[in-house]
C-alpha cells in the first residue's frame, strides 16, 4: 500500500533505504539533514511544505536509477552477493599496504594495478567516492558503469566508462583487501579471491520534484549554495 518513501538525513540514509527496499519499486524522496545531499530533493525547511503539496497533487516525475550487484568468489564458490546504488569499492584493510589486482572486462584482460583500491560506480555514485577518487561525473539517468582506480601507483591509470551490459571481474594477487557495498556491507577478500560486478536487475525509483537540471544542481552543491 506504500506509494512513496520519504527519508530524513543525508545521502547515506536514502541509500540505506534504497538497499532495504530494493525490488519493491517504491518511489523515494529525501529531506537533506546531512552534508552535501546530492540525492536529496529538499534541503531547506521552507521547501518541505511545497514539496509535500507537490507529492499529494501528483506534480512530480519519476526517475529510474541503475543499481549494480557484486559477487565475491572464493575457490569457485560464491561467498557473498549484494547490491549497491552508489558503488562497490575495494580498499586496503591494512594501512600503507598497496593492493595488487588484475581487472577483466567481459573476461578480456584489461590491466593489472598496484593501488590503494578500485571501485565500480553507478551514475548515481559518480558524485560520491568516484568523484573524490578523480573519476568523471555522470548524469544520474544514464545507464553505464565507471571503473576508477584509487591512488594507483602508475601514471597511466585512468577511469574507464563501461556499457551497462559489461561485466567486471577483479582478481586479487595478494591479500589484505575489503570489498564494501555502498559502505554498508563488507567482506574481507583473500589472495586468489575475485569479485564479479555487473548491472543489477533491481533499480531505485527517485521522485524528481525540482525543475532544475542535474548540472545546475551539481554546480550549486559544489559551490556550497545548498
Amino acid at each position: 500500500e506504500v506509494q512513496c518513501v520519504i527519508t530524513i538525513g543525508g545521502d547515506g540514509t536514502l541509500i540505506q533505504a534504497a538497499r532495504d527496499l530494493a525490488g519493491r519499486d517504491i518511489p523515494m524522496v529525501g529531506v537533506n539533514r546531512g552534508h552535501l545531499g546530492f540525492l536529496n530533493q529538499i534541503s531547506r525547511q521552507e521547501d518541505i511544505a511545497p514539496v509535500m503539496d507537490a507529492l499529494l497533487e501528483d506534480r512530480y516525475q519519476l526517475e529510474s536509477r541503475m543499481m549494480i550487484q557484486g559477487e565475491a568468489v572464493r575457490n569457485g564458490q560464491t561467498v557473498m552477493c549484494d547490491i549497491a546504488l552508489n558503488e562497490i569499492a575495494v580498499t586496503r584493510k591494512d594501512a600503507l599496504k598497496a593492493l595488487r589486482f588484475k581487472v577483466y572486462v567481459n573476461d578480456d584482460f584489461l590491466n593489472e594495478y598496484s593501488a590503494d583500491g578500485i571501485l565500480v560506480a553507478t551514475p548515481t555514485g559518480s558524485t560520491a567516492y568516484n568523484l573524490s577518487a578523480g573519476g568523471p561525473v555522470i548524469a544520474p539517468g544514464a545507464k553505464m558503469m565507471v571503473l576508477t582506480p584509487v591512488c594507483s601507483h602508475a601514471l597511466n591509470a585512468r577511469s574507464i566508462v563501461l556499457a551497462p551490459e559489461d561485466t567486471v571481474r577483479i582478481d586479487f594477487v595478494n591479500g589484505g583487501q575489503v570489498a564494501a557495498f555502498d559502505g554498508d556491507t563488507f567482506i574481507e577478500l583473500e589472495k586468489g579471491d575475485s569479485i564479479r560486478i555487473k548491472r543489477s536487475e533491481m533499480h531505485t525509483i527517485m521522485v524528481k520534484l525540482k525543475q532544475i537540471s542535474f548540472m545546475q544542481n551539481l554546480s550549486n552543491h559544489l559551490a556550497g549554495r545548498i
